[in-house]
């Protein structure tokens, strides 16, 4: 998964465990990937995978706990979400295309009852 992007390989996999966030793959406060298991998935050494998960928890997403692992906050979801401009403005598309079929719908509703 890391390649050559010119973006350090620790911001890869945070960006990509951010845009998994931010699609509901992690239940809210679910434990993270291990830093082994973020190694395997990503092909990564110990000191990206940590890092990435430093990431997260700079930018609010996890937490740590000694011994236990990184676990997602209460917001994580909602805050990916923010995080990544093109998921807002995928969101924020989906949600204009439903207002405009709304906003039809009330249209042909009102010429109805106007008798139009």
């Amino acid at each position: 998964m890391v390649e050559w992007t010119g973006k350090p390989a620790y911001q890869q996999v945070a960006d990509d465990l951010r845009r998994r966030i931010a699609a509901g793959e992690f239940a809210q406060s679910e434990k993270l990937p291990s830093l082994s298991e973020l190694q395997d998935a990503y092909g990564a050494t110990v000191t990206v995978a940590r890092d990435a998960i430093r990431q997260l928890k700079t930018d609010g997403l996890a937490v740590s706990h000694q011994g236990k692992g990184a676990f997602l906050t209460r917001d994580a979801a909602a805050a990916a979400r923010l995080a990544d401009p093109s998921a807002a403005i995928e969101e924020l598309r989906e949600e204009v295309a439903k207002l405009r079929s709304e906003v039809g719908n009330l249209r042909e509703r009102v010429a109805v009852l106007e008798g139009n």
